[in-house]
Formats: C-alpha cells, structure tokens, sequence
C-alpha cells in the first residue's frame, strides 16, 4: 500500500501580512526542549504561539554527537566525531574507495575495473568535490558536477501500455528508448558518447524594495553532438551533485517523523503542502518513502550509492545489476568486469563512508544580528519547509546515529517550487514543478569547499540570495517578503543562513 495513505497532522494557517517588527519582538531567544509539533486541524493556535513554539537553534551541533568543528575546505570531509575506532577504520576504507578512480576492464587493477561502457566520471569524489557540492562546467572543461537527467516527457504518458506504465512506478521514470535515463558524456574505446550537455544563460532582473537589482541566471539545457542521433522528444532535468554530510542522519530520521509535516492537499489552506514521494526499493521489492535526491527518488543511502554507480560510472552491482546502456547502444558486446563490478564489500564501505560524514558545528550562533536572522527565517514562513530540527529513532539504526538530535533544515518532503525551477521530468510521484526540500545544514561553508559551484539543483544561484529569489510555487509568498525586506533585515537573513 501506498505511504501517502498515513493520516497526517496538519499545519496551521498563518497570517502573511503580520507586522514584521511585532513579529520579531514576540519570537523568544530560546526554544522548549521538544521537536515542534504540527497541530490537528482543529486546534486553536495562533500564529503568535506557532511562531513562538519553531525551535530557535540553542547548539552549534547541527548534526547531534557527531558534529565537527572544521570550517575551511575540508569542513565536509570528516567522520562523525562519534565513530569508535573500529568505524574509523571502515571509514577510511569507505573514503579511498570514493576517492579512487575506476579503469576501464579488462585491467590488472580487477577490484576497480568495469568502467562504462557508458560514464560521466571515473570517481565518487569527481562529482561530490571534497564531499561538497559538484562543480559548473565551464567553456571548453564539460565539468561532471552538473549533469542532465533524461527520460520522455510527461505528455507521452497517454501512449503507454499498461507493461510501460508498469515499468514506470518500479523505475520512477520512463527512460528515452535511445539515450536512457541520464546522459553520459564519455565512453570507452569502441562506441560513442552519448553527447554533451549544453547551457546557454540568460538575464532575468528582480529589483528590491530598497533599489538594489539582482541579475538571476535562466538556464536552457541542450543536447550537442548526439552520438546516437537526434533524441527528438526528450525530456532534460539538470542536476548537480549535493553535498554529502549528515546523510546517516537523514536515513535515520522515522517516516512518522516526516509524515507529521505533510498535508499533500493543503486542508489547512495555508497554501504550503508538501508530500512525501512514493519509490520503489530494490532492496525491500515494495513501494516505500523517498529521501535521497534532488526529488526525493531514492529510500536510502545504498541504493543512491548504487544508483550512482550504475549511472555515472557504467558499474554494477548486486542491487543495480544494469547500467543506463540500452539496446540500440549495444554495450554488451564490450568488454566489462564481470557480471558484478562493485561488489558488496565495496558497497558497504562506501555506503558506511556516505553515512558517517560530520555535519560542521554553526558559527557565530549567538551573534545578535544571526539571531535576527533566524527569527526572520520563521516569521517569512521558510521554517515551512525548511524544517529546523528532528530527532533521529531511538532503534532500528546505528548506535552513533541513534536518538540524535539535528538541525538539517528540511522537512525531506516535496514541495511545488512553481514555473521557474521545473523541468519536464517526473521521477516517481514527483511532478516537474515538485522538488525536496534540499536540506540546509553546512550550507554556508558550500563555497569555501568548492568555490567553482552554486545553489539550487543545477547551480545556475551563484548566491544564497540568488538561490532565495528562484524560489516560487508555494514559497512565492516568502521570497516575495524577502525582496520587500529592507536592506539590514535581508542581511540579517542571508547572515543566518551563512552560518549553517
């Protein structure tokens, strides 16, 4: 049975036009002790005690016991501080396997043969920069940190049989006949690469309420060089690798926990839904809640991993026995590295590796003008979905995972983020417009770790205020507050955010 059958508590209605200034003068300087509860429908609360019960981060822990005080460019790079020495060590193994490139078979190396034939990238570590985000390509360097993700288009669904559509919910997406489900820019010896992935920019300008103008980048993506012909009707959804850390955290967070924030058909009217994504696990054979991915696509840590390696690096494993090759490009008469190239040791390193990444601690966490931030960041409704904290299950999870309290800043649930951001690309039960709510934690270190890369899901925001600005659908009445800040109450903001 589908998860979206839970009864879900529900959010109440808050009023847009309250006075900024009488809503930040009754927001407490400290938080109560609990996880912030979404009231029943029929509870009389106000949007005075809503806003005053949204917890104001009273640690620099973001990520519980095992946060870490590293803040340069290796501040995403470091095993949870709550590792014994046993984990370390499988850590370290997990690192050197993310970090290690993978050759083309048939090769001596045969623990890390198998590439392609099809790929992006040769290492985990190509995309993921130093465990952050990926980087944007430049002219003539086609980076791997910004890929496209394809598939045909919605407007298509009407033709398919019902084998089609079946193939569709167990892999959330209907693949292009030709060139799968994401393209991949390089090849071994022998075939061609699928093509290269193209953006052309425009200028779109905002003006604030004080005068400032903000130039925004307006991407359009497109296919060059085509190795296997013109794809015709294809749909293209861009996507930039997401900084690794506090993912163990995540996992580790209950469905009930999460469920508690949605209300998939806005009862409240407050005009923020948010809905869980329905996947299927591979590990499991059933239908269960997505977490991982730009829209939420994936159930867990090992089956992202897995997915990875299959479609960026060519490489199968025993969750993700095929690659993105598909009939026309007949990649099975190339050489590979055995029927099982990443095997499960492999996997169970890397995955504990992707589990175990510290979140780093807050900076300046009781500056007061950080704290006017915060304060603002829940009075303009982005606590909405940026869910500041949650408790991860007292059981069923690694020890140093468990009972942890976090600051990640995301309810993990869709949200419609309007015209804008869409692409024409449904991954499961995510619609175009329909994205997760990406989480916040380390977000302010995100360019210290890599300086060549940006915010949202292709990285067209160099800014956190460019990044705000594209924000549409449900959080239109929010950056529609932000551009009507005036200047040091929207600097107060931004500082908030660059310390997470």
């Amino acid at each position: 049975m589908p998860i979206l059958h839970h009864d879900m508590m529900l959010r109440p209605s808050l009023t847009r036009s309250l006075p900024l200034a009488i809503a930040l003068a009754c927001l407490p300087a400290q938080s109560a002790s609990a996880d912030h509860p979404k009231p029943t429908a029929d509870s009389a609360m106000t949007v005075m005690s809503y806003l005053s019960s949204l917890p104001l981060q009273d640690t620099d822990r973001s990520g519980g016991d095992g946060s870490v005080p590293k803040h340069d460019t290796n501040a995403y790079s470091l095993p949870a501080k709550n590792l014994s020495f046993d984990q370390r060590l499988s850590f370290s193994v997990g690192n050197s396997f993310f970090k290690s490139p993978w050759v083309i078979a048939p090769a001596s190396t045969t623990a890390r043969d198998g590439l392609g034939p099809l790929f992006n990238t040769n290492a985990c570590q190509n995309c993921h920069v130093k465990d952050g985000r990926g980087s944007l390509p430049v002219e003539g360097d086609p980076s791997v940190g910004l890929f496209l993700r394809l598939g045909l288009p919605d407007s298509h669904e009407d033709s398919w049989s019902d084998e089609e559509r079946e193939f569709r919910r167990i892999a959330g997406v209907m693949p292009h006949p030709v060139y799968g489900t994401q393209l991949q820019n390089a090849a071994v010896p022998g075939i061609e690469r699928e093509g290269r992935m193209q953006v052309d920019y425009e200028d779109v300008t905002v003006t604030l309420a004080d005068g400032e103008v903000i130039a925004l980048r307006k991407p359009r993506y497109s296919i060059v060089e085509p190795g296997f012909g013109d794809p015709g009707a294809i749909a293209l959804s861009p996507r930039l690798a997401p900084g690794m850390v506090g993912l163990g955290l995540l996992e580790a967070v209950s469905d009930e926990t999460l469920l508690e924030w949605a209300d998939p058909q806005d009862a409240d009217g407050d005009g923020i839904s948010g809905r869980a994504n329905t996947v299927w696990s591979l590990a499991e054979q059933r239908e269960v809640m997505g977490r991982f991915g730009w829209k939420a696509g994936q159930p867990d840590v090992r089956q992202q991993s897995a997915k990875a390696f299959a479609g960026d690096m060519g490489l199968t494993s025993n969750l993700v026995s095929s690659t993105d090759c598909t009939p026309l490009q007949k990649c099975e008469t190339l050489p590979d590295g055995g029927e099982i190239e990443v095997d499960d040791n492999v996997m169970d390193n890397v995955a504990f590796y992707s589990r175990n990444l510290a979140v780093p601690t807050r900076r300046d966490i009781d500056d007061p003008t950080v704290r006017q931030g915060e304060q603002l960041f829940r009075e303009l409704e982005c606590a909405s979905c940026h869910r500041p904290r949650l408790t991860t299950q007292s059981g069923g999870v690694a020890e140093q995972l468990a009972e942890q309290t976090i600051w990640p800043y995301s309810d993990m649930l869709l949200h419609d983020m309007g015209e804008g951001l869409a692409d024409d690309r449904r991954e499961f039960e995510a619609s175009g417009q329909e994205w997760r709510t990406p989480p916040l934690w380390g977000i302010g270190l995100a360019q210290t770790v890599n300086p060549a890369t940006g915010f949202l899901h292709d990285g067209r925001a160099r800014t956190l205020l460019e990044a705000v600005l594209w924000h549409g659908g449900e959080a239109q009445p929010s950056r529609d507050a932000v551009v009507a800040l005036p200047t040091d109450q929207r600097e107060a903001l931004l500082r908030f955010l660059e310390t997470l």
